[in-house]
């Protein structure tokens, strides 16, 4: 079992920045972040492979986003910039053991319990 702990979220103003973290327990294939926003499904947000630290990025967020990680891969950072009111959400990390159809949530085993993130216009 992997725990994961996400700390980072806030309030934050139209075209500012937060950068949130994910700190795991254990070894996994990939980490990925998804959001939901009230009323809306789970959204795929970008993720970062274990081994050898290829990144993935929605296309809704390619660009604005970086996904990077510690050296040894036990934190995992996503760096959200130019921050529009639509990407209010809570923010949740979650891990894999296989890379295959890692942009679906239910490819992902253990998930932390996410973090807000509030963008004001």
């Amino acid at each position: 079992q992997v725990q994961l702990v996400e700390s980072g979220g806030g309030l934050v103003q139209a075209g500012g920045s937060l950068r949130l973290s994910c700190a795991a327990s254990g070894r996994y294939a990939v980490m990925g972040w998804f959001r939901q926003a009230p009323g809306k499904e789970r959204e795929f947000v970008a993720a970062i492979a274990g081994s050898n630290g290829n990144t993935y990025y929605a296309d809704s967020v390619q660009g604005r986003v970086t996904i990077s990680s510690d050296g040894a891969k036990n934190t995992v950072f996503l760096q959200l910039n130019s921050l529009k009111p639509e990407d209010t959400a809570i923010y949740s990390c979650a891990v894999a053991f296989t890379l295959f159809r890692l942009r679906v949530p239910e490819t992902y085993s253990f998930w932390g319990r996410g973090t807000q993130v509030t963008v004001s216009s």
